[in-house]
């Protein structure tokens, strides 16, 4: 009995060193997400924060740290490596990817997905809305990337590439939904752009896009739990998640609009929130948007 508890204290305390290590960097992660927010925004975050009160600063900069949160608990499989050196370097490894991924990510998100408008300006510029967007982009993108982490294994060329692609697959997604709900905006709005109503700071429309943003990248997530992963099949696999995502995301675009109509019934959502700019029906929105992808992801895990 006393050989079995000394056993079972031993493995937890080779467990718990292993688990501060993680936190440890984790922590050193998220500090530096601040800093580089700061370096890539060509600003000093103190003044943007403290002495500016940039509220769209800060709101972007909390998106990236949480962004990186999400990619750090895919990094944590809260299995021990074979050493402490092996963690740390591990661990350190995905960290600092995901905090280069989430960055490039943005600069992607700015050229290709909403490209008719300068991001950085607009949230030095105290633009909330425009906060909220890029948010929600970091948000999304991390999601899928936390997918990829844990779909693959071990720590080689073969694990990089697979990261590398799957965030290729990310940016595309999000670049195909911006591009759905640009059109349905313009549809419903006499041509009006997204963007534009972006810029002008429409925080109701901007709460909305985050949900949907967020509930695309849950979508594509769900084609994890369909292709398994193999260095020598990586490129079918990879194609197979775009294809897979591409149909969850039309699937959950379906079930989101039912669900709409039955739970917010007698309202009229365009003019709720393209005209009246109506923060609690949009914030209604997101949440149904997210709760319908990560329903809908969970059935199929």
């Amino acid at each position: 009995m006393l050989s079995n508890l000394l056993e079972i204290t031993a493995l937890n305390s080779n467990l718990m060193t292993f688990l501060a290590v993680d936190l440890a960097i984790a922590i050193a992660l998220l500090s530096a997400m601040r800093f580089v927010s700061g370096v890539t925004a060509k600003v000093n975050t103190t003044d943007e924060l403290a002495k500016q009160d940039n509220f769209a600063f800060g709101i972007s900069v909390a998106g990236s740290i949480a962004a990186l949160g999400i990619v750090l608990s895919g990094a944590i499989t809260g299995e021990a490596a074979e050493s402490l050196t092996m963690e740390i370097i591990g661990m350190a490894s995905y960290g600092i990817l995901g905090l280069l991924l989430i960055k490039v990510g943005r600069l992607v998100h700015d050229k290709f997905a909403l490209n008719q408008i300068d991001k950085t300006e607009q949230i030095k510029a105290a633009n909330v809305t425009v906060g909220i967007v890029d948010a929600a982009g970091a948000i999304a993108t991390a999601i899928i990337i936390k997918a990829v982490l844990i779909w693959v294994y071990g720590l080689d060329v073969n694990t990089l590439i697979a990261i590398l692609s799957g965030f290729a697959v990310s940016q595309a997604m999000l670049v195909i939904a911006t591009r759905i709900k640009e059109r349905q905006y313009a549809k419903n709005n006499q041509g009006d752009s997204m963007q534009q109503a972006f810029a002008n700071g429409q925080v109701a429309l901007a709460i909305r896009y985050a949900g949907q943003v967020i509930s695309t990248a849950l979508a594509v997530t769900a084609a994890s739990y369909f292709f398994s992963y193999s260095p020598d099949t990586l490129v079918v696999n990879l194609l197979g998640w775009l294809a897979f995502g591409i149909v969850m995301t039309i699937l959950v675009a379906l079930l989101t609009y039912l669900a709409k109509k039955l739970i917010l019934w007698g309202i009229n959502l365009v003019e709720e929130v393209d005209q009246q700019h109506n923060i609690g029906v949009a914030a209604i929105e997101m949440a149904i948007s997210i709760s319908i992808a990560m329903i809908l992801t969970g059935l199929m895990a």
